[in-house]
């Protein structure tokens, strides 16, 4: 089981995805992790932490992926998301597991076949990827299950040509 997380501090989402018995992706679990805006960031950051380290605990997954920080016009908000990228790192170290990280066009890529895809396109994609009815929601919670989407894909090429050099 691979955990994906699209981080943020007010809101961060996760995915969490596993490939079934017939070699096919679904979802096992996704959501957003929610902070509230009128509390100090230490503490947003500690309830991120907590509520990140639950899901890791209940789920098991065996990796994790995280979207790597993006450029940000707004430079408080990309301090606050590296912060909460910093507690994510942090919790997935603590449990042990291998940690990738993807850029949002690596993620565009593998996903969608194209590094410029828009939102729309990437939903659509995560949806059909993963058998689902509909798109997921919210749209940070489908963006972290293209990242964990992403992750699998990469795993299995990195093992296909592991394998093909031996």
């Amino acid at each position: 089981m691979i955990l994906g997380i699209d981080p943020g501090t007010a809101t961060t989402g996760y995915g969490l995805i596993r490939e079934n018995r017939e070699g096919q992706l679904e979802a096992v679990d996704y959501g957003v992790f929610l902070t509230p805006p009128d509390i100090s960031m230490e503490k947003r950051l500690l309830m991120l932490y907590q509520q990140l380290k639950e899901k890791i605990l209940f789920h098991q997954p065996v990796s994790g992926a995280v979207e790597k920080l993006f450029f940000q016009k707004n430079v408080r908000t990309a301090i606050a998301v590296g912060q909460a990228r910093g507690v994510i790192l942090l919790a997935l170290a603590e449990n042990n597991l291998p940690v990738a990280e993807y850029t949002p066009n690596e993620i565009k890529q593998a996903v969608a076949g194209y590094g410029g895809a828009d939102k729309k396109q990437m939903q659509l994609m995560v949806k059909t990827l993963l058998n689902l009815d509909t798109i997921p929601k919210p749209d940070d919670a489908a963006d972290a299950l293209g990242v964990a989407i992403c992750h699998h894909l990469y795993r299995r090429f990195n093992l296909l040509t592991e394998e093909s050099f031996e």
